[in-house]
């Protein structure tokens, strides 16, 4: 560290600069200054006596920040204040932005490492890079030299620049190492492990076993990166790597087509699939671990043009499993939802397309009624979630288990409760129906576009009339919109006529009072943060029964449902757009109006 890195990184300098910035109190400053030196001895002494300074300090002493109470001063907070001190942009690296080539064949890693550089974009002969000290002269002189382009310094916290060198380093390293291995040989994957164990992305190593880390790493940056499926897409020369977060498709990687086939075979033995078969779509599972948490990965193999594409959803227990009254009910829906799930018998459908949060819905649901009193019992295409206190089947069609005819062995089970991945034909529907006659409550999906039209999907499907009058207790529909992010949430006014000309009438005159996301560190800038679903609740009314004919018309069925207090899917997301938890752009890529 030179003179000029010495003095801006000093502990009264970067202390200064925090108060100055209102991010630490004067009182939080002294504390700082009469802890620092009993600090530094600790954790110096974890670090077998290596240098420890005055922001690794201020990260162990997790204070608040003074200007936003109960919100913590983290590394990001402090780098952001020195940055603006300095006059240097500050970045939170984005790695979903990051190219590769530009990460890992721009300055060497035992380079990048040591001054703690990581090379982020390149435009019109400007190298920029992402350092924690951006005042080491002879660092950018080096890397001027080297790049042969101008360079610009940007701020960035050092943990992110560690992590993300050993992450782009790393992972280039296995796939070039696998690259080599890997052409043109066979390939042997040794055991098949159920429970995989992941490594961290600082043991990532180019001597380690190299198929086996470049998963493990895209395992270890789904999590992180809060993706709920994961696509590796064979095409005529790469392999894409894609994944989804918040309901949209991110392009990740693309790797060398050579080792297409040892990623898919590693999943394969690690999902317990039929490793040898390419020409048949195979689905697996895999159990792993995130932070000490058991985590789901549904796997799907399918042969398309250049090879074998895989999904792999995953499902974690805490996104599977929620509070009802986080999903996104308001008071007056959820009150209604309960009235039909805790009823002793009847059918109750939950309706939307593929992605929607039906099984999050019904997980929540099941786990909500779970007690030693009830028997649950469910039938899934595959089961998404294992959950002890729920006795859960899966569908094997080669034994005989079909949704139709495990239901009849189901009823001698002594359910209370029965849950079916999915009414898809008459058989299953017939079956559901028994099952309700005979005093069970039966909850299960189906694929409409609203509640009004799961009556009519179910007559189409072949079941009479009036065995859904006999059986039916009322239909949910939902969809999910992107939530506000609440940590860069602002506020502005929209004119009420402005909103009811893009079709969302929201009741009220003049301007309203909306909410948005500025864009910040946490939601990587794109003013969202999470999902949450919007819900429209049919109530199996005696009026809905009495239409409920053969020639039955989805829209008397929706207009009764609206006099007797359903609120539409747009309604719904109206309330949360005035709540300020959704924006309108959301609920109009989610929502239409047919009528």
């Amino acid at each position: 560290m030179n003179a000029i890195s010495r003095e801006k990184l000093s502990p009264k300098s970067v202390l200064t600069h925090l108060v100055q910035g209102g991010y630490l109190s004067q009182d939080q400053a002294r504390h700082v200054v009469s802890m620092r030196e009993s600090v530094e001895r600790k954790l110096s002494r974890k670090r077998e006596g290596k240098k420890v300074g005055i922001i690794e300090v201020l990260r162990h002493l997790s204070m608040d920040r003074a200007d936003r109470p109960g919100e913590p001063l983290d590394e990001d907070a402090i780098y952001q204040a020195l940055a603006d001190a300095w006059a240097i942009d500050y970045m939170k690296i984005n790695p979903l932005k990051l190219n590769m080539e530009t990460v890992t064949k721009t300055i060497p890693r035992n380079f990048a490492m040591k001054h703690l550089v990581l090379p982020v974009a390149i435009k019109d002969g400007e190298l920029t890079v992402a350092m924690s000290d951006p005042f080491n002269a002879e660092v950018l002189d080096d890397l001027k030299r080297v790049s042969q382009m101008r360079i610009r310094p940007v701020v960035t916290s050092r943990s992110d620049i560690e992590r993300y060198i050993n992450e782009f380093f790393g992972f280039r390293s296995s796939i070039a190492a696998a690259k080599s291995q890997y052409a043109g040989t066979g390939i042997d994957l040794g055991n098949l492990e159920q429970f995989v164990k992941l490594g961290s992305y600082g043991e990532i190593q180019s001597s380690d076993h190299h198929i086996i880390n470049a998963v493990n790493h895209l395992f270890s940056y789904a999590f992180d990166q809060r993706a709920s499926d994961i696509h590796i897409e064979p095409k005529r020369d790469v392999t894409v790597i894609r994944m989804r977060i918040d309901g949209a498709l991110h392009s990740v990687y693309e790797l060398p087509k050579t080792i297409h086939s040892a990623l898919v075979t590693r999943i394969k033995a690690m999902s317990r699939l039929d490793m040898a078969e390419k020409r048949r779509p195979q689905d697996g599972r895999i159990k792993t671990d995130k932070d000490g948490t058991e985590v789901e990965i549904r796997v799907s193999t399918v042969p398309v043009a250049f090879g074998e594409k895989v999904v792999m959803r995953v499902l974690h227990p805490d996104i599977m499993f929620q509070d009802l009254e986080k999903l996104g009910f308001t008071g007056e829906d959820l009150v209604r939802y309960e009235a039909l799930v805790n009823r002793p018998h009847g059918i109750v459908l939950v309706c939307g397309p593929t992605g929607s949060g039906k099984s999050t819905t019904l997980y929540s649901t099941l786990r909500r009624r779970a007690s030693p009193e009830l028997n649950i019992t469910t039938v899934e295409d595959p089961i998404e979630m294992v959950h002890e206190e729920f006795n859960q089947i899966a569908v094997q069609p080669q034994v005989g288990i079909t949704f139709g005819t495990i239901l009849r062995n189901i009823l001698r089970q002594d359910p209370d409760i029965i849950m079916l991945g999915e009414m898809r034909d008459l058989d299953t529907a017939e079956n559901a129906a028994q099952a309700s006659m005979t005093g069970h409550l039966v909850l299960s999906t189906l694929h409409t576009n609203d509640a009004p039209s799961a009556i009519i999907r179910l007559l189409d499907i072949g079941i009479p009339s009036y065995i859904i009058q006999a059986t039916l207790s009322g239909v949910v529909a939902q969809r999910l919109v992107k939530r506000v992010c609440p940590h860069c949430v602002e506020t502005y006014e929209m004119d009420s006529e402005k909103l009811k000309g893009l079709g969302l009438d929201s009741g009220r005159e003049g301007m309203l009072t909306l909410s948005r996301g500025a864009g910040c560190l946490k939601c990587r800038g794109t003013g969202y943060l999470g999902r949450l679903a919007i819900f429209e609740i049919l109530t199996y009314s005696e009026e809905v029964r009495r239409l409920t004919t053969r020639d039955a018309d989805a829209e008397a069925i929706r207009i009764q449902g609206v006099k007797e207090g359903m609120v539409s899917l747009r309604e719904s997301g109206i309330r949360q757009l005035l709540a300020g938890n959704t924006t309108w752009e959301e609920l109009l890529r989610v929502t239409w109006e047919s009528h």
